[in-house]
């Protein structure tokens, strides 16, 4: 078992959906859990890889950040690993039916805090903003801590109680036949309270409505889809556990002179006829400034010249791509008297004759002599 390639940790197809990558995560829990395997170092490591590929697989934004950028896009600045969280996933439910106890560490009762809601922001961007790198101010709706109640959810501190149908724990065990699986507790809805006197405020949820004003430092090199996470910007979690995260997703704004190919920029410059036949300098625009670019005498239409390091930063490393100059020569289509009689006078001196048309026929039995 590779520990680089999470699919092939899973056994799974890159095409797998979420339930076939769920069920062949609970075939490698199962057969690689310390508890069957005591002693057996191979196989500790191998249920801690199954738990880091099934982490990013079954989160769809972190499934596409893996797909695009592999394993280093999930581990730097702008992205995050696997959430240790995953362990919990069957914990309750499969320590129930295999009569492994709790066989994930740990329960997900009133004790133990949870992650708050992971949230999204769509951010347009001017091509030059994200080929180099810009801070935007921008403001986030998202649910904040009541400040009236404290996130109590309840005016008075001893308006909580324990939920009297789970005693706290946020499941209840349901029997089914012979074994006992564990649901979340339709009373509290997992929290393990109950709220008997609900705070005006927030009507008893410990969360209002509010935005946030946040500074984001955008690194230069993203594209459009580029998914950026800012760690514990997301909603407050619960009985104290983290901020969920939030995920900006770039939008790039089409440019009226450039289009992008990878790290390098691709723009046009038209040269008159006359021009390219005697060579000449144009200035030619670039994401820093303008530079001047010599066009050699005889330069055809679709000739590219390459300006090194004037393309787009590297989101990933060092270095920037280059600027690619399509050179499209112009034909004139409208010539006063004088322009028409210099170029006929070209076509003398050049000893140019017209090509005659053989004819459909002719042609097509060329192709084949």
């Amino acid at each position: 078992m590779s520990d680089n390639e999470y699919y092939e940790i899973l056994g799974v197809d890159r095409s797998a959906d979420g339930p076939e990558i769920k069920k062949a995560y609970r075939r490698a829990a199962l057969r690689y859990h310390p508890d069957k395997n005591p002693g057996d170092a191979e196989a500790e490591k191998s249920f801690k890889l199954a738990a880091e590929a099934y982490a990013v697989l079954s989160d769809d934004e972190k499934r596409q950040i893996y797909d695009q950028y592999g394993k280093q896009g999930l581990s730097g600045q702008a992205f995050r690993g696997f959430d240790q969280d995953v362990f919990g996933d069957f914990g309750d439910i499969l320590g129930q039916m295999f009569g492994m106890g709790n066989i994930f560490g740990g329960g997900r009762g009133r004790s133990r805090g949870r992650a708050g809601r992971n949230l999204r922001f769509d951010l347009d961007l001017d091509f030059e903003e994200a080929a180099l790198g810009v801070t935007r101010t921008v403001r986030i709706p998202r649910a904040e801590v009541c400040e009236t109640c404290d996130g109590r959810g309840s005016e008075s501190a001893d308006g909580v109680r324990t939920c009297a149908q789970c005693g706290g724990r946020g499941q209840v065990a349901i029997q089914s036949g012979f074994f006992s699986v564990a649901q979340t507790c339709g009373n509290c809805g997992g929290d393990g309270r109950e709220v008997v006197d609900p705070c005006g405020s927030c009507s008893g949820s410990g969360r209002v409505r509010r935005e946030k004003e946040l500074e984001l430092k955008i690194p230069a090199g993203v594209d459009d889809g580029t998914r950026l996470q800012v760690t514990g910007e997301g909603e407050p979690g619960s009985h104290g556990g983290p901020h969920g995260s939030l995920f900006v997703v770039i939008q790039v704004l089409e440019h009226d002179r450039f289009t992008r190919d990878g790290l390098d920029i691709i723009c046009e410059a038209r040269v008159s006829f006359p021009r390219a036949a005697l060579g000449t300098k144009i200035s030619v625009p670039t994401l820093d400034e303008d530079v001047d670019l010599d066009i050699p005498a005889g330069t055809q239409s679709g000739t590219v010249f390459r300006l090194r390091g004037k393309g787009v930063r590297n989101l990933h490393g060092p270095g920037r791509g280059d600027q690619k100059v399509l050179v499209v020569v112009v034909t004139p289509t409208a010539l006063d008297p004088e322009r028409r009689e210099l170029l006929e006078r070209l076509v003398e001196l050049s000893g140019e004759e017209e090509e005659k048309d053989t004819g459909l026929f002719d042609r097509v039995r060329n192709i084949f002599h």
